[in-house]
């Protein structure tokens, strides 16, 4: 078997030799590009939960992402940090099932929300002694059958000890998980086929944990191999705190969380001092050891600093909710939203069905905060895309505890963290009309669901009251009644692909979106997508589709034979004048795991991969999946598929009666003599 493996990771090796790290295409700016800049981050949600929040609450309210919890096999357990421990890469836990996962992905997409997944790339199990996943994979602390061996963790093999010793850092397990060899081309090669694995499911971008343990250059290393990277968003867990390691070493590779930001929030909010956050340019890249703003992802709280007390979190009440609305409200980086559930025992995981899997959350049980549906933040949302791109103008504060500030001509919104009320007239730049408080309510056809009309006048003055722990916020897009209201833009992109084909050194699509105008000759530069390809990815605004053509910038043209390219869909790819709506760089699943029906205690899986040798006879054992059901992964390298019988050991054998079988890649049954897909344990 590891002889096997070997010559499967040699191939693999020349591969990746031929490929060679490089800079990432297109890293990716603050959030998405456009007004659609807040993610929602849904943890520990399943993938059904997400569905139903991104078509009822996330794309009405204008979300431009929702995040996800890792969506990979785990170790088996009650708590919430098993998603953090890998046992494999496939796309089955107990949130939900591949099948699932994708469906999310298309519902959500179809909502306008885009899909970020969570990706645990650094490390593996922390468990000593190994045991099955949480899909019947079986491993060990170091082993992981048909992903990883021994050689390719890193020898440190203890907790790290020194933060303040880089190599420690880097290279030592993190409170005992099983920390990769992420400087191996071979690691890095199996890590991108993971993420494009997920890209082929359509995710849009990753949240990628625990970057400080992995150097630069291996981060680097990693994405630099993952396809279609254009079209992702890449937002990376990097801890600032007194150490060697620092977000700043990891620009260029994505956006990265500025944890500083969030302490500072706890700072004011929590005690109840708001005036110094906009003194000055405010906080942002002007205070010292910021990220810039097209660097900066920020929130209030995330799934680890809410447990350990390092920033604000949902037990703080009004001082954690007007942090999320001063977040949403003040220009910089883009927001996260971390919406989870109550608890008592900082380890303590959501609730669960009998059978382990998460009870789709639903708010109002089960301690589900749904803080990203709370109508002061949900509305809040609205407020920052109305007013993306514009300055902050008219600010004010008391010296101490009430802040306001507005943003240009589209928004201004007043915070009191106050014990009382601040009753004044406020000055804006907000044009004259009726308005309603987008912290209570919403226009109606007669004037505002809540609050009541605010009417601001010509001056862009307003009288209004902010009680103690409110806030008060307007907007262009929610003036009452519905006059002038402004709805916001649907965020809508197209990624372009185009075949190199042609043998041009350069790519430009030459389009205009909708009826629009087209773009200035020769249009937008096109970057490498995957082998053979090029892609753009391309604003659509509240369009469905484009009109195209393709240049090489020299004087050469692929216009459809005079009749340009009309393109629609959120993927399009022309290749030798047929479209479709196919990514062509989306990945294949790079192994398959067999579930065989079987009444046997023992059952092995006898095989060849392709084309390739046969496993010495009995072949090799399959786990126990679930009642009735033995696995086995089996890596398949460039091969699509394998063939295999199986037996119990003892000289019983199921060959398909002489013909053995046939069987894909993915997850695959083999039940009474007939291979269908699927996962019959999920």
């Amino acid at each position: 078997m590891r002889t096997l493996i070997a010559v499967t990771a040699a191939a693999v090796l020349a591969g990746l030799a031929a490929i060679g790290p490089g800079a990432p295409a297109d890293p990716a700016e603050a959030a998405a590009p456009g007004p659609k800049d807040a993610t929602a981050v849904l943890f520990s949600y399943t993938w059904n939960a997400i569905a139903r929040e991104c078509t009822e609450n996330l794309g009405p309210a204008g979300y431009g992402y929702v995040q996800t919890s890792p969506p990979q096999e785990h170790v088996q357990g009650p708590q919430w940090w098993i998603h953090y421990q890998p046992v494999s890469y496939r796309v089955e836990s107990r949130l939900g099932t591949r099948a699932e996962f994708k469906a999310m992905v298309d519902t959500c997409h179809a909502a306008g929300v885009k899909v970020i997944a969570d990706a645990v790339i650094n490390h593996m199990s922390g468990y000593s002694a190994g045991g099955v996943g949480w899909a019947g994979s079986s491993f060990q602390h170091y082993s992981y059958p048909g992903i990883y061996q021994s050689q390719d963790f890193h020898s440190c093999r203890r907790d790290i000890a020194n933060y303040q010793d880089r190599w420690e850092v880097q290279e030592c397990n993190l409170v005992n998980l099983a920390d990769l060899n992420t400087g191996s081309a071979y690691v890095q090669g199996r890590i991108a086929a993971y993420l494009d694995d997920l890209v082929s499911l359509g995710v849009d971008g990753f949240r990628i944990d625990a970057v400080k343990h992995i150097s630069a250059a291996d981060m680097n290393g990693i994405l630099s191999r993952v396809n279609d990277q254009a079209r992702l968003y890449l937002v990376q867990e990097v801890i600032r705190a007194d150490e060697p390691v620092q977000p700043e070493e990891y620009l260029g590779l994505g956006d990265i969380h500025e944890f500083a930001y969030a302490r500072k929030l706890k700072e004011a909010f929590g005690g109840r001092t708001l005036n110094w956050l906009i003194s000055g340019a405010g906080i942002g890249p002007s205070w010292a050891g910021f990220l810039q703003n097209a660097d900066a992802a920020v929130f209030v709280d995330n799934h680890d600093t809410e447990r350990n007390g390092e920033t604000l979190s949902y037990r703080d009440g009004a001082a954690y909710d007007l942090a999320q609305v001063f977040t949403l409200a003040w220009n910089y980086g883009s927001p996260s939203i971390h919406s989870g559930y109550q608890f008592s025992n900082k380890d303590a995981g959501p609730a669960l069905a009998g059978d382990g899997r998460v009870v789709d959350p639903v708010c109002g049980q089960n301690g589900w905060t749904c803080k990203h549906a709370q109508t002061n933040i949900e509305n809040m949302v609205g407020f920052r895309t109305a007013t993306y791109g514009t300055a902050i103008t008219n600010k004010w504060d008391n010296g101490s505890s009430a802040i306001a500030f507005g943003r240009g001509d589209k928004g201004f919104v007043a915070i009191n963290r106050g014990t009382g009320a601040v009753d004044r007239t406020w000055q804006t730049s907000l044009p004259a009309g009726r308005y309603c408080n987008v912290i209570v309510g919403l226009p109606t056809a007669s004037g505002c669901s809540a609050g009541g009309v605010i009417t601001v006048d010509s001056s862009g003055r307003f009288a209004a009251s902010v009680a103690a722990d409110t806030a008060l916020a307007l907007h262009v897009g929610a003036k009452a009644g519905g006059t002038g209201t402004t709805p916001p833009p649907t965020g809508s992109t197209m990624t372009v692909y185009f075949a190199t084909t042609k043998g041009w050194t350069n790519h430009y699509v030459h389009h205009r979106v909708g009826s629009g105008a087209w773009t200035a000759l020769p249009g937008a530069a096109m970057a490498a997508a995957c082998t053979g390809w090029v892609s753009r990815t391309i604003d659509l605004g509240s369009a469905t589709g484009i009109t195209a053509a393709f240049t090489d910038g020299a004087g050469a043209w692929d216009n459809n034979g005079g009749r340009d390219y009309a393109l629609t869909g959120s993927v399009a790819a022309v290749k030798d004048g047929v479209v479709t709506a196919t990514n062509p760089c989306a990945a294949q699943p790079t192994s398959t795991t067999v579930y065989y029906a079987t009444g046997w205690s023992t059952a092995n899986i006898h095989y060849r991969v392709g084309s390739g040798s046969w496993t010495a006879v009995p072949g090799v054992a399959m786990a126990n999946a679930c009642a009735g059901w033995k696995s086995k992964t089996i890596e398949l390298g460039a091969a699509s598929g394998i063939t295999a019988a199986f037996n119990n050991g003892a000289g019983t054998w199921d060959n398909n009666g002489g013909k053995d079988y046939a069987i894909g890649a993915g997850a695959m049954k083999v039940q009474n003599g007939t291979v269908t897909a699927g996962n019959p344990c999920s």
